[in-house]
C-alpha cells in the first residue's frame, strides 16, 4: 500500500501522472490525499478525479483520500503558536502554566511593551504559519467549521475600529485564555463544502485522512467521522445528504478494504467485534481542549462529542458516553497476521 500526499501548488497534470506510475508499476494499492488547496492551478482536484475514474477503467486501484471538512488549524495562548507567541516578551512567559500567563499579560504595561514588539523567530515557517492568525475564526461555545468571511478575526478588527494586534490581544484573553481560534485553510478555498460533497461523492474516493497524531498543539482532525456523520448524514439539505448506509459504510468497510484489513468492518460471523451505538439525533461535537495527559506533561488537543453512547472493541465496552470504562482490548495488527488468519 502506498500513501502520498502530492505538494499542494504542484499541477495535478505533473503529479497525478507520476502517482499512476507508481500503481502501474509496483502493482500495489495506492490513495494520496485529494484537497481543494488555495492556489492550485486549474482546480486540481477537478483533474485528480478525472484520473480516478480512468485508473479504475485501466485496472488500476487508486484512491483519494478526502477530509470531510475544511482542514486547518487552531490557535491559542494554551496551543503552540498563536498571534503573539513569538515576540520576545510573551517568549519570556510562555513557560509559565496558562492561568499566571493571562494574569500578566492583563497588565498595561506588559501589554504596551508587548504591542511595541515584533515577532522574532529563526524558523520562517514559524513566521508564516504566525502570519496566518489574520485568517482565524474566533470559537466561543460551539465548533464552527463552516464561518463566513465576515466573522475573520481580521475583519472583526476592521469593524471595531481596532488594530489587528489590539483586538487579538483582548480576544486571546477571553474564557481565561482558553479561547481557540480555527483557521480553515484546504477544503475551503471558495467559503463552502461544495467542493468535498462532490470529491466525497465520487466512488473513486473514501472519507479519510486525520491528523490525530502529529502537531497535538495544533490541529484536531480526530473528530472526522463524528463530523461526516453529523453534516453529512444528518444535517445536509435533501440534495447533497449521504444515506445513513452508505456513510456507515464510507467509515467502515469501505475505509477497512482500503488498507487490507479485512477482519473488521462488517457485522459478520468470525469477524472482529468492534461496534459504535450512536444516538444520531443527539450527536454534537464541542470545541477542542487542551489535555495535559501525555508523558513529561506533553499536551493535547482533545475533542469531545454527545451522541456516542457505546463504543465496542473486540466485544468489550471501551467507552460509554465518552468515558473510557478502562478496558483496552486494542492491539498492534500487521498485515501479515491478517493474511495468516
Amino acid at each position: 500500500m502506498f500513501q502520498i500526499i502530492p505538494a499542494p501548488a504542484e499541477l495535478a497534470e505533473v503529479e497525478f501522472p507520476i502517482l499512476r506510475q507508481v500503481a502501474e508499476t509496483s502493482g500495489r494499492p495506492v490513495s494520496f490525499t485529494l484537497l481543494d488547496v488555495p492556489n492550485q492551478p486549474g482546480e486540481g482536484w477537478r483533474y485528480h478525479l478525472a484520473g480516478l475514474e480512468q485508473a479504475a477503467a485501466d485496472g488500476l486501484k487508486m484512491r483519494g483520500q478526502v477530509a470531510p471538512r475544511p482542514v486547518g488549524m487552531f490557535f491559542g495562548l494554551d496551543l503552540s503558536l498563536h498571534h503573539f507567541s513569538s515576540h520576545p516578551s510573551y517568549k519570556a512567559i510562555a513557560h509559565l502554566p496558562l492561568a499566571e500567563r493571562v494574569a500578566i499579560m492583563r497588565d498595561p504595561e506588559f501589554k504596551a511593551k508587548l504591542l511595541a514588539e515584533s515577532p522574532e523567530d529563526t524558523n520562517p515557517t514559524t513566521l508564516m504559519l504566525i502570519g496566518t492568525f489574520r485568517g482565524t475564526y474566533q470559537w466561543d461555545d460551539r465548533p464552527n467549521y463552516e464561518p463566513q468571511r465576515a466573522d475573520r478575526v481580521d475583519a472583526r478588527a476592521a469593524a471595531a475600529g481596532l488594530s489587528l494586534d489590539e483586538y487579538a490581544y483582548a480576544a486571546l484573553l477571553g474564557n481565561e485564555g482558553r479561547t481557540v481560534f480555527y483557521l480553515p485553510a484546504a477544503n475551503y478555498t471558495g467559503g463552502n463544502l461544495g467542493p468535498v460533497r462532490e470529491m466525497l461523492g465520487s466512488p473513486h474516493t473514501v472519507m479519510a485522512l486525520a491528523d490525530g497524531g502529529a502537531h497535538y498543539g495544533l490541529i484536531c482532525d480526530a473528530s472526522f467521522p463524528t463530523f461526516y456523520l453529523q453534516r453529512w448524514a444528518r444535517d445536509a439539505a435533501p440534495d447533497e445528504r449521504i444515506d445513513l448506509p452508505e456513510a456507515i459504510a464510507e467509515l467502515t468497510s469501505r475505509a477497512a478494504s482500503l488498507v487490507g484489513l479485512t477482519d473488521r468492518g462488517r457485522i459478520a460471523p468470525g469477524l472482529k467485534a468492534d461496534l459504535n451505538v450512536i444516538d444520531l439525533d443527539r450527536l454534537q461535537l464541542h470545541v477542542p481542549t487542551i489535555e495535559y495527559d501525555l508523558p513529561a506533561g506533553g499536551k493535547r488537543m482533545q475533542q469531545k462529542a454527545d451522541g456516542i453512547e457505546v463504543t465496542v472493541v473486540s466485544g468489550q465496552v471501551t467507552y460509554r458516553n465518552g468515558q473510557h470504562t478502562g478496558a483496552l482490548p486494542g492491539r498492534l495488527v500487521r498485515r501479515g497476521d491478517l493474511l495468516a488468519a
